[in-house]
């Protein structure tokens, strides 16, 4: 009898140490895993890349554009090798050798046609953005013609709307075929995209085995994930607990975006066609303050709307600020200003400006700019609608308007000038119409050379800084927090390189 339970004892005893050791090899085996979860601030219920706004195949390292923009603003080749024109209409692209989508298929010009024919079809937006009258597949070589002399078609291309993927393939809302380091594993729609390598990625097979792009839209609860340990890279924490997060251990990175908050000024009111009053209302923006206390210093000072240090960014004059330089604007204007108080023939100044909660800093900028309105003597009311795109385009009542945009993000400083100066500009709720500014974009957007395009573009903003068409007063930051353990993330200008074939967590 003692035998036999002895026997049954070294039986446990052997199934029990099989056990452990499997769970402790497992563990190791997770543990030295390379993979990591990124949590994103903007859900998508589509990974669809023609459609959707998020971008997430592109940020996910999934899908890849023919071009793609450096941290310098300047577009560089990615499944595109090369590409030429000489007239900007009609175009020449060299699609790169040796490239797969993730299902095997070789990448070649008559797949790329094929995509970009998709994303035309299916997204009104590229259709307008490309402006593609025709392509021609022939092997490596891709030819498009565009409608119209377009000279800034190649920085169109570094739209994520436009990346490559296999349109044969089905469910390309839910699993689409791209051709980046990372291949899809799993979507779950406003949760979460799982990756996996892609192991014959044409430019060499990524550091990560596995990643997690997920989703929440509460900045606290991306706080929480990352202090947990379920998330390792949060995008836009909580700005008031930057410092606690410091303390343990966690790195903050905050780079000036593309983004600059403005104001615009309607050139149907009576007071900003004048333009010594919009001079008087830009000298009162206290951009410092609004950079310290309202952004808690994570903004830079916009002169324009461009990054200074942008290939198309002039060099800006200092202007004087302040209440007295406002006062003397006012009296130039022909305004009185006496006794705490701004008229004009008699009567008191009363202006109203518009905002929007989407940005919570612009109301609060606004705030800071009535404060000041009223020690010169100007009485400002407030109006904050929830869709301020549809209230400029359709309503004319109002004086000044806070607005935010994202001016530069491909490279290129037309599609802002076009879009914001032109009189049927996309964007010109302001209804500028100043004819030596039109002429310098209508020269820019015949001219193909760079170089020259670039001069051409700092002439235009020259023009807009000295009758200050609009006020230019932050480039808010991209915010990132990760664990110490995450290596050679970027934080991305553009934002939308994201899960790279470089990023690397330590095993």
């Amino acid at each position: 009898m003692f035998r036999y339970f002895k026997s049954i004892l070294i039986l446990l005893t052997t199934i029990f140490l099989l056990v452990g050791c499997s769970q402790s090899s497992s563990k190791e085996k997770e543990k030295s895993s390379k993979e990591l979860t990124l949590l994103f601030n903007f859900p998508t219920n589509t990974l669809d890349p023609h459609l959707d706004t998020n971008y997430t195949i592109v940020r996910a390292g999934v899908g890849e554009t023919l071009v793609k923009i450096s941290e310098q603003q300047k577009i560089e080749p990615w499944l595109a090798e090369e590409w030429k024109s000489k007239d900007g209409k009609n175009w020449t692209f060299k699609i790169r050798e040796g490239v797969t989508f993730h299902n095997g298929k070789k990448v070649d010009a008559q797949a790329v046609k094929a995509s970009l024919e998709r994303a035309i079809n299916d997204s009104p937006s590229v259709q307008a953005a490309l402006k593609i009258s025709k392509m021609k597949a022939d092997g490596q070589l891709l030819t498009i013609q565009t409608e119209e002399v377009f000279p800034q078609f190649p920085s169109e291309l570094v739209h994520p709307n436009t990346a490559i993927v296999d349109v044969d393939e089905k469910d390309i809302d839910k699993r689409p075929i791209g051709t980046g380091p990372f291949k899809i594993s799993s979507f779950e729609p406003g949760v979460e995209l799982k990756v996996e390598r892609f192991e014959k990625y044409w430019d060499g097979k990524a550091k990560l085995e596995k990643a997690t792009f997920a989703f929440n839209e509460d900045a606290n609860a991306r706080k929480m994930a990352l202090q947990s340990g379920d998330a390792d890279i949060i995008f836009r924490p909580p700005v008031e607990n930057l410092e606690k997060l410091k303390e343990e251990n966690v790195k903050i990175e905050s780079v000036p975006s593309l983004r600059t908050h403005q104001l615009f000024y309607n050139m149907k009111s009576s007071y900003m066609k004048d333009e010594n009053v919009r001079k008087a209302m830009d000298a009162l923006i206290d951009r410092k303050e609004i950079v310290e206390h309202i952004l808690n210093g994570h903004a830079v000072e916009a002169k324009g709307p461009f990054l200074a240090g942008s290939p198309f960014a002039p060099s800006y004059e200092e202007k004087e600020s302040g209440i007295e330089a406002a006062k003397q604007y006012f009296s130039n204007a022909g305004f009185q200003v006496e006794d705490g108080k701004v008229t004009k023939d008699g009567k008191a100044v009363r202006l109203k400006v518009l905002t929007y909660a989407s940005r919570p800093e612009l109301p609060l900028i606004v705030q800071i700019l009535q404060s000041k309105a009223k020690e010169l003597g100007i009485e400002m009311s407030i109006q904050q609608v929830e869709n301020i795109d549809e209230y400029l385009a359709a309503n004319d009542d109002w004086d000044f308007a806070t607005y935010s945009s994202v001016t530069a993000p491909r490279g290129d400083a037309a599609y802002f000038l076009n879009a914001t100066y032109m009189p049927n500009g996309a964007l010109n709720y302001a209804s500028i119409n100043h004819p030596e500014l039109t002429a310098s974009i209508q020269q820019l957007n015949q001219t193909v050379d760079v170089n020259e395009r670039n001069n051409l573009a700092k002439k235009a903003l020259k023009i807009i800084d000295q009758k200050t068409l609009h006020s230019f007063i932050v480039h808010p930051n991209i915010i990132v927090a990760y664990r110490d353990g995450v290596k050679n993330w970027v934080t991305s200008k553009s934002e939308y390189y994201m899960l790279t074939k470089d990023l690397d967590v330590e095993g």
